[in-house]
């Protein structure tokens, strides 16, 4: 490996690296606003400047500088700490006196970089100037007057978010930042900017002037909003979650969040339910916590277990999910079903479905079929990831489904069941190519698998599957896409119809239960269901509104708790903040309800509850491991008779990327932007 010098000490690097990657291998701090190491390399802001030898004598960007062997490097030097000075100097000779009142005080590079590589006097002065503020959504707060014109946001917007929404115009002094048709920004990763910036020009707009960085309390915690799992920070002051911000896990979500996830956080403080309510008269009516188990237990009691179902929603964790599944199996009830959307999937190994490459080993896959999926609004971080292979040039990917913006190139195979059949058959040129590919993936998602042919769709993705052998030695393609946080780990578990059992759409068909227990179940329609119905959930939505008694349980920021995202990697979610009012953490309400029956369960606290968990289903035990592409047979037989595919479209059943789930969907933040996106059709039709 070549070597080279920093401040004299020998360091080993990679062919490629930069002199600023190399600095940092040596453990040097190198001042930078521009270079980002997710973003392509602009060299525009020059304060990454080095002394580099043999090179002419004078500081260079080390940013857009390669590395070679015997170079020496010095960061320290007194040429390289008045050529700091002077391009900070140069940097706030237009940058406005804000900082008591920024909202990026606290947080700000330029400011804390001004500190360490600045001088305490300017030479220049004549008057600032301003630039005119730009609207950018509902989203992005702006004040343009305090860029520097780094282009970060731009290089986002462009090549990560696949939206090219953003530019720089004019030249000098007269450069500015701005959208090219003076509208918001549409992408669904739009807020990552704000991460970005390294000045006040562009910040959150909901959490402007909401507090200091000081007052919070940080957690970290898990992402429920989508199935990916992202990592992410919660910031809270008091009781009051005040922002989301993501933190880096370059296996899932590298260092992005979507707008959903950054933004629905308003919705946590909104439509909550916080105390029980039994519904008396037609009217529901607050009760006490002794009043509703004890009218629960009566109403179970009274119910035979043949006519009880037991249906688990989108956003529970692991944790609710095994208290549910003890209790109610315990009674006799084999109506349980944690697939409200209709999924088959559920029997069988575990491979069959998990997004089985994993989401970091996407970057070997050389063929990308979409099968009903649209990542772009099921999964928008992946989405970027799929642009970045596309761009790379090393992957083709072709879709299966009705015609969408996937932000990148792809070939449209088809849109329904017929297209599918055809390739399964092995005809046309992309499927002959397909069949010689080294690592080929099938992303299979809802809009394939909630359909009522949904068995016979995957017996002919299994088919074309087995012809191409996406299932080989070292290598597993057979990648399922969930969009629901609970999906994986309800599986896992086994939160499905037993001996007899019914699914979720039988049990509340008209006449298909007595009692229903909805465990967050908000994403259905429930209109023709005549049975006692108990709700447990955050928010007034779906399934409070025709519930005749609430048990109020807790959001994803008020618990510990334990989620697997769609490639089975188990993480750890964080309680942030508190239960608002009288609401309980749902596995304590199951522990209580079955001390009321007389059959307690045997777990008093979360570690006990964990441990059984653990060993019942040991997958729960290995924490942040994904299983990889585990060579496993794809074995679907558990789905029965597949019948013929209908030819109708693949399409996703999310339908309004902002409004998926009750948190969303009591969000202000949220409503403003599903407005701004339901506008824009408009204006397009």
């Amino acid at each position: 490996m070549p070597k080279a010098k920093v401040n004299g000490v020998e360091v080993e690097f990679e062919n490629g690296m930069t002199v600023l990657q190399v600095a940092e291998l040596a453990g040097e701090e190198i001042p930078r606003f521009c270079y980002h190491e997710r973003l392509s390399i602009a060299g525009n802001c020059r304060m990454c400047l080095v002394e580099v030898r043999p090179g002419p004598p004078k500081p260079q960007a080390s940013c857009a500088l390669p590395a070679a062997d015997g170079q020496e490097i010095v960061t320290n030097s007194a040429m390289v700490k008045k050529a700091r000075e002077g391009v900070m100097e140069f940097l706030l000779i237009n940058h406005p006196l804000d900082c008591p009142i920024c909202d990026q005080g606290g947080e700000c590079d330029l400011q804390d970089q001004a500190m360490g590589y600045g001088r305490d006097a300017t030479r220049f002065e004549e008057n600032k100037r301003a630039v005119e503020e730009k609207h950018m959504g509902p989203l992005i707060k702006t004040v343009m007057t305090r860029c520097i014109q780094c282009t970060r946001c731009v290089r986002f917007v462009t090549e990560v978010a696949g939206a090219p929404e953003l530019g720089m115009i004019s030249r000098g002094e007269n450069a500015e930042i701005t959208t090219y048709l003076n509208s918001a920004v549409t992408s669904e990763l739009s807020a990552n900017v704000i991460d970005l910036c390294p000045v006040g020009a562009l910040t959150s707009r909901p959490y402007a002037f909401n507090a200091r960085p000081w007052e919070l309390t940080k957690t970290s915690s898990i992402d429920v909003m989508d199935a990916l799992g992202s990592a992410i920070r919660v910031d809270a002051r008091g009781a009051a979650v005040l922002r989301v911000l993501p933190r880096t896990n370059d296996a899932v979500n590298e260092a992005w969040i979507s707008d959903k996830t950054r933004y629905a956080c308003d919705g946590l403080a909104r439509q909550r339910l916080d105390r029980p309510l039994l519904r008396k008269g037609g009217k529901l009516t607050a009760i006490s916590w002794n009043e509703a188990l004890a009218e629960a237990a009566r109403r179970l009691k009274a119910t035979q277990p043949d006519r009880i179902g037991v249906i688990a929603g989108d956003l529970q964790d692991a944790e609710s999910l095994k208290a549910a599944k003890d209790l109610f199996t315990g009674l006799g009830v084999s109506s349980l079903d944690g697939r409200p959307d209709g999924l088959v999937l559920g029997h069988g190994p575990r491979e069959s479905w998990l997004f089985n490459p994993t989401l970091e080993g996407l970057e070997q896959a050389d063929m990308v079929v979409l099968i009903g999926a649209h990542p772009k609004i099921e999964a928008a971080v992946l989405n970027a990831r799929l642009r970045r292979l596309w761009l790379s040039g090393r992957t083709r990917f072709g879709a299966i489904g009705a015609p969408v913006d996937h932000g990148f190139g792809v070939e449209q195979l088809g849109e329904g069941g017929a297209a599918l059949e055809a390739l399964a058959a092995g005809k046309g040129d992309f499927a002959k190519a397909l069949a010689k590919a080294e690592r080929p993936v099938f992303i299979l998602g809802q809009g394939a698998l909630t359909r009522p042919d949904s068995a016979a769709v995957l017996a002919a993705a299994a088919k074309a599957a087995a012809r191409i052998k996406l299932v080989r030695e070292g290598w597993n393609g057979w990648a399922v896409l969930h969009t629901a946080a609970a999906r994986v780990g309800a599986l896992d578990l086994g939160f499905v119809p037993g001996p007899g059992g019914k699914a979720a759409a039988e049990i509340l068909a008209k006449d298909g239960a007595d009692l229903v227990f909805l465990l967050g179940v908000d994403e259905i329609e429930l209109g023709e269901t005549d049975a006692f119905v108990i709700y447990m959930g955050s928010h007034g939505d779906r399934g409070a509104h025709r519930a005749d008694l609430i048990l109020p349980g807790a959001a994803y920021t008020e618990k510990p708790g334990l989620y697997v995202n769609t490639e089975g990697r188990v993480q750890r979610g964080e309680r942030a903040v508190f239960p608002k009012g009288e609401a309980k953490e749902d596995w304590t309400i199951f522990r209580a309800l079955s001390a009321v029956l007389g059959a307690p369960l045997p777990y008093d606290d979360l570690d006990a509850l964990r441990a059984r968990l653990f060993a019942d289903c040991p997958s729960f035990g290995r924490i942040d491991h994904a299983p990889g592409a585990v060579p496993a047979p794809l074995d679907l037989s558990g789905l029965g008779e597949p019948g013929p595919i209908a030819d109708s479209p693949f399409v996703s059943p999310i339908t309004a990327f902002h409004l998926t789930n009750p948190i969303c969907r009591a969000s202000v933040t949220m409503a403003e932007c599903a407005g701004l996106v339901a506008s824009a059709k408009m204006a397009a039709e």
